[in-house]
């Protein structure tokens, strides 16, 4: 059965949950793990006679024995009543209200309590035909919002109150076991909200964790729901996934359900069943990369890991423009660049910021092979220099032979001094200038240059 022969379920009502209340002295988690401002926020809330948690993945890595990167909260204060508290107070989100309390640059997140969004105000709370949410702004209890919760290892709750946890869901045991687990149906969770399906791939890695066979049985066949998925969302969703020290593996499990193909439909149409296409040596080598980048502490760039993934499918574009229009290489990889950005902003919202610094770090491929005259000595002043470079040697390893030999040059070029760069750039001799960093250049009699348009981005 594929995906569009399947019904959409009627929402169930979600699960009772059996509370267990873990008290201090029966976990490890210290308030001096807690951040400070956190720390703020849970005890003016329980002063002020509200219910203050600490929930989710900071109690989880708490419970891990790691540091948690952000510490949400959750109250039975509205947002309102939590913006009346906090003078530093910021409340955003449509599809389910929040208050974000700042701290200068630290952000400490409270939501209210989830209540269940059956039978209620089209205004407040909808779904789509599908069963997806669409509008969430609906307040409950904390058993309520534990019952929202996706996972069960997420839907744990440290009570500032009496420092004790209170488990909904049996997320202690799944902590033990290193099992990921949903809360509820899994379809009817995944139809709710199918970014699931991407958070469990990547609770699984980041943890390095299983997940529960329930849990993975609809991924693959309910993948394609992540088209319905607005493009802004699956932007930070991929950044998510393939930025924060766990790419590679990520990438391959997501493959392997099916996700990745979602999320960059492009990609996917080159992909091999023995893994040995240009593309896929490329995903491999940019991911690895950025992995040790973030493992180094080294700064990276969403931009190069685009320009990285869409190299070589925006070659084959511009080979097949060629060939259908006769343009010549460079007018070629312009159209094509143009045209596969296009298309893959529909699917992941790439901000313009990065998708002119995709294209720049493409046109850099077609300068870097011409280097005579003083044209070496410009390249290597310009801004966007040393980002080609770093491409150029991606593709080098992956490539051999020409390429790899002109990164090599650029290599010595960059740490010679200015009579050794004087003399390599004269030994090149005008005749031999190399124009080989893409595919051979067509030299049709009939050459057609591409019409002048608004360059798309």
């Amino acid at each position: 059965m594929n995906n569009n022969e399947l019904e959409p379920r009627e929402p169930h009502a979600y699960p009772e949950l059996a509370l267990n209340i873990i008290t201090r002295q029966d976990h490890n988690i210290s308030r001096q793990s807690i951040s400070e401002n956190a720390l703020k926020v849970l005890y003016r809330l329980h002063g002020a006679g509200f219910e203050a948690y600490l929930v989710g993945g900071g109690v989880r890595d708490l419970l891990l024995g790691s540091t948690p990167k952000d510490f949400d909260i959750a109250t039975n204060a509205t947002p309102e009543q939590i913006r009346q508290l906090f003078r530093n107070c910021r409340l955003i989100g449509r599809r389910f209200r929040l208050a974000h309390i700042m701290f200068g640059r630290d952000i400490v997140e409270v939501a209210t309590f989830r209540g269940h969004h059956q039978e209620t105000n089209q205004h407040i709370a909808a779904q789509s035909e599908a069963g997806m949410l669409l509008r969430d702004n609906v307040y409950g209890t904390i058993d309520e919002d534990a019952e929202r919760r996706d996972f069960t290892i997420n839907a744990m709750y440290y009570n500032i109150a009496d420092y004790s946890i209170h488990d909904y869901a049996g997320g202690m045991e799944d902590l033990e076991d290193k099992l990921v687990r949903l809360i509820g149906d899994p379809e009817v969770r995944y139809r709710e909200d199918p970014v699931r399906m991407l958070r469990a791939i990547r609770f699984a890695v980041k943890l390095d964790f299983d997940i529960e066979e329930d849990t993975a049985a609809p991924i693959e066949q309910l993948a394609p729901l992540l088209r319905d998925i607005p493009s802004a969302r699956l932007y930070e969703e991929s950044l998510k996934m393939l930025q924060t020290g766990y790419g590679l593996e990520t990438y391959h499990l997501m493959r392997e359900y099916n996700l990745f193909q979602q999320l960059f439909p492009q990609i996917a149409e080159h992909f091999t069943e023995d893994d040995s296409s240009l593309t896929e040596q490329m995903l491999d080598l940019a991911l690895d990369s950025t992995d040790i980048r973030i493992e180094e502490g080294k700064r990276i760039n969403p931009a190069f890991m685009f320009a990285a993934f869409f190299w070589y499918p925006m070659i084959k574009l511009a080979e097949q423009i060629m060939e259908t229009h006769q343009y010549n290489f460079y007018d070629a990889v312009m159209e094509a660049s143009n045209k596969i950005l296009d298309q893959v902003v529909k699917t992941i919202a790439i901000p313009r910021r990065h998708t002119t610094t995709i294209r720049e770090i493409w046109q850099m491929q077609l300068r870097l092979p011409r280097r005579t005259g003083k044209r070496a000595f410009r390249l290597l002043e310009l801004n966007k220099f040393r980002a080609g470079f770093d491409f150029l040697e991606m593709r080098g390893e992956i490539e051999g032979g020409e390429v790899k030999q002109l990164a090599n040059w650029w290599q010595t070029f960059q740490n010679a001094g200015r009579n050794m760069r004087q003399a390599m750039v004269a030994d090149l001799g005008s005749s031999t200038e190399s124009h080989k960093a893409g595919p051979r250049r067509r030299k049709p009699s009939n050459r057609k240059r591409k019409p002048k348009g608004k360059t798309a981005s």
